[in-house]
């Protein structure tokens, strides 16, 4: 799994940011205080042109005042009337066929998703959720963008401005209702989801007679037995018993299974691990060259993925990661070492063989080290290891992990290297990490699905807002339109900042036009200027709009489940406090954009 962004810690997150950036509550503020101030100019350059300068004046400032005492003066018990409302009106919208046709997903999804799969869970888990997000997406579109102006359209909204209601009430009714109503489906859905990933992966493995062999002491002295599984779900396991015909089939496919005795015979107990909750201690990655030389990054295959460095093979390259916090209280048997590795292969090889690397643990103060420990890497699987603490150094001496190569501070480094000529190791810096105790894999599901409820509320928030003041089907272009480019926001924003290939969007068109390439700047003169002057101005604004769109792609937390992580709490706190941004500062727009509607006077 890859982070594209660092997880900080909360408070750390919310008021100072990483690097020179700032914290989401002062870049909150600041955006507040931005459109506060657009909005006050345009809407008192619209009073002065119909009413004069100072007449202007005073319907805005009585306009903002009167606003904030009707927002300090919400009746929750008006609110939650307004909800139960929306909530009827979402189930006349026969609202309940969404699960109808989540159900009917699941049913037919078996025909498309097979077990052969290398990491069956992950394909499951990324189906099951990635569905949920779209499908509970679509409906608080749906139900929001089409709501107000709907009540508009067959003027039932006098039934309701003609009660002691203000508009405040009227928007978080609705935001309140239709998020009730998604929160009900979104449990639904997480539940049968759960049912269907866990039954489907459901599987159980025999050991027939005689396919057991006997493993023997010097003495003739059985010890222990060895063999495989039989064939299910297009997979074996190869099995190793004790003398009492007990142990754990090895891990095939990202599971394994526990074996015991029974009578005569062994018995294969249902999967283990099928769904997991990994809680990793990352640690940061720098690169050695094939001359051994210290880089930031390692070497580019052609991947247009930039946070993944190659390390080629047969060299003295290695990819370096340093651990910080090691202790002998935290991990008293050792380092549990996860390590995902993506090979990029000059030639096949074997096909089907893995890649052989080694791994070296190192003191970065002594520069003591250890022997190298061999393994063999499978692309994109997690590979568990478990580096103990008697070791060896490269000339045969015993060594301790924490007396040795752990430094007084907690410091380690971990040194993985690529053993076979003309093959290359991939890594980003969360593919490898220390293993603490696992987290509940129910409960990391349910962090999922809060994140999904988050972006739901978001979307529910934004299709309000934007009902309020224009009609529904071009309320529903805007949200859709905040959608994409929410998902797409880190592009739409690089685009802005001229961090992208290709310069602006004037500049790009002229390249696709002309069939220019993305990197040669273009040819000076004064089409050229006016191209770029123009892009400065609209770099401007995609920037202004970038900052307030909401960065769904960030936001999700699928892949944390279909790779086994578990969600970090910091996460979740950021992604409820910005569900919370949201939905005050669209409440507060939706409420000022509907009060100053003809129909809400």
């Amino acid at each position: 799994m890859v982070l594209e962004q660092e997880i900080l810690p909360y408070l750390q997150w919310l008021l100072y940011g990483s690097d020179s950036s700032l914290g989401a509550l002062p870049r909150f503020l600041l955006v507040v205080v931005g459109i506060v101030a657009l909005a006050l100019v345009l809407s008192y350059l619209f009073s002065a042109a119909r009413h004069g300068l100072l007449r202007g004046g005073d319907i805005v400032f009585s306009a903002i005042s009167t606003g904030i005492k009707d927002l300090l003066h919400l009746s929750p018990r008006r609110v939650w009337a307004l909800a139960r409302l929306a909530i009827k009106e979402s189930m006349r919208r026969r609202v309940v066929v969404a699960l109808v046709v989540f159900l009917v997903i699941l049913l037919f999804a078996s025909w498309f998703l097979k077990t052969d799969h290398q990491d069956p869970e992950k394909l499951y888990l990324s189906f099951v959720l990635t569905a949920t997000t779209y499908l509970v997406l679509g409906i608080a579109l749906l139900l929001s963008a089409f709501s107000l102006p709907s009540d508009f359209k067959t003027k039932t909204i006098y039934t309701v401005v003609t009660k002691p209601v203000r508009s405040g009430e009227i928007i978080l009714g609705r935001i309140l209702g239709f998020s009730l109503v998604g929160t009900v489906l979104l449990v639904v859905m997480g539940v049968c989801s759960y049912v269907f990933v866990v039954r489907s992966l459901d599987h159980q493995h025999r050991i027939e007679a005689g396919q057991l062999k006997h493993i023997s002491d010097r003495s003739g002295e059985v010890v222990g037995y060895e063999g495989q599984t039989s064939l299910e779900s297009y997979h074996r396991h190869q099995v190793e018993l004790d003398a009492d015909r007990q142990g754990v089939a090895q891990s095939m496919h990202g599971h394994r299974h526990a074996v015991v005795a029974q009578g005569e015979g062994q018995e294969v107990l249902p999967p283990m691990d099928v769904l997991q909750a990994r809680v990793p201690q990352w640690g940061k990655l720098s690169f050695l060259d094939r001359h051994g030389v210290a880089k930031q990054f390692g070497i580019s295959v052609g991947s247009e993925w930039t946070y993944r460095s190659f390390i080629d093979g047969g060299t003295q390259a290695a990819a370096i990661w340093k651990f910080e916090g090691v202790t002998r209280e935290k991990f008293p048997d050792g380092l549990p070492l996860g390590l995902i590795v993506r090979v990029f292969r000059t030639h096949k090889g074997v096909i089907g063989q893995a890649i052989t690397g080694s791994i070296q643990v190192y003191n970065i103060e002594t520069g003591a080290k250890s022997d190298l420990f061999p393994f063999d890497a499978l692309d994109a699987q997690v590979a568990e290891l478990m580096i103990d603490r008697k070791l060896t150094d490269p000339d045969e001496n015993e060594i301790d992990l924490f007396d040795d190569l752990v430094s007084p501070q907690g410091e380690v480094e971990v040194r993985i290297q690529c053993l076979e000529r003309g093959q290359y190791f991939g890594f980003a810096q969360p593919d490898c990490y220390l293993r603490l105790p696992s987290a509940s894999p129910i409960w990391n599901y349910c962090k999922v699905y809060l994140s999904i409820w988050v972006q739901m509320v978001i979307v529910t928030c934004i299709g309000v807002a934007a009902s309020a003041v224009v009609s529904g089907p071009v309320a529903m272009l805007l949200t859709v339109s905040f959608i994409l480019l929410g998902f797409f926001r880190q592009f739409f924003e690089g685009v802005a900042l001229g961090t992208e290939f290709g310069g602006g969007p004037l500049e790009s068109f002229y390249r696709m036009v002309t069939q220019k390439n993305i990197i040669s700047p273009l040819d000076p003169g004064v089409g050229a200027t006016v191209i770029q002057s123009i892009d400065a101005l609209l770099r401007g604004l995609m920037w202004s709009v970038a900052q307030v769109l909401p960065d769904f792609a960030a936001s999700s937390t699928v892949n944390f489940a279909a790779y086994g992580f578990n969600v970090p709490a910091d996460r979740v706190l950021e992604d409820l406090t910005t569900c919370l941004a949201y939905v005050v500062g669209l409440a507060v727009i939706g409420y000022f954009v509907l009060r100053n509607r003809e129909i809400a006077k």
